[in-house]
């Protein structure tokens, strides 16, 4: 896992597109429907951190892997690791997409070597130097660190809504950096006055 966190752009360059009939759900939440066939995403809930007429990029913010952050530090080659500050927080399972590579979900305003802006106060940074920041105790108040990422081909995510796999509703920061990782999904779904408990397979999507 040497290629951890990478230097370089979070997404491909995105060609000029009309975007008269596009819709962007770009910092929302995907809520995956009880329907979800694909258990690379049932049960999951994802941040759409890009959402563009070429495709979009999320990270699924409730599949624990059981790596903790010093284990991820060693990785990256930081040394002294049981002098840095560890956090209790657990690493997630971004998605099936480069796994190999390390994405950190992040609040605060700090810029980093390759960030993008997913809305005020929330980013996601693919480089090294965030991680050598929270090794000192220097990083962003709330982060969640996610190996892997979810991606979609162009009308891809749209077909998916159309097919009612998932639910959609505008992203909390509250859900993401405070929220246990087991209440996240119910949370969301609370959000839009959804009981997933409650939902067949055959409901549709707001």
């Amino acid at each position: 896992m040497s290629a951890l966190f990478a230097i370089g752009a979070v997404c491909p360059d995105t060609p000029l597109m009309s975007r008269e009939t596009f819709q962007s759900f770009k910092n929302h939440f995907l809520i995956a429907m009880p329907s979800m066939a694909d258990t690379s995403f049932a049960g999951t809930l994802t941040l759409v951190c890009e959402h563009s007429p070429a495709g979009a990029l999320g990270i699924i913010i409730n599949r624990p892997i059981g790596l903790t952050l010093g284990e991820i530090f060693s990785q990256v080659g930081i040394k002294d690791t049981e002098e840095c500050f560890l956090s209790p927080d657990a690493i997630y399972a971004g998605g099936p997409v480069s796994v190999e590579r390390g994405f950190v979900l992040h609040s605060g305003s700090d810029h980093w070597e390759s960030s993008l802006e997913i809305s005020q106060g929330l980013q996601l940074t693919t480089s090294r130097d965030i991680l050598f920041a929270m090794a000192r105790d220097e990083g962003p108040d709330d982060s969640l660190v996610a190996p892997g990422y979810a991606g979609w081909g162009g009308g891809q995510l749209e077909r998916e809504l159309s097919d009612n796999a998932w639910l959609t509703c505008k992203a909390n920061q509250q859900i993401i950096f405070e929220t246990p990782f087991q209440r996240r999904l119910d949370a969301a779904a609370k959000s839009l006055g959804v009981d997933l408990r409650l939902l067949s397979d055959q409901v549709g999507h707001s």
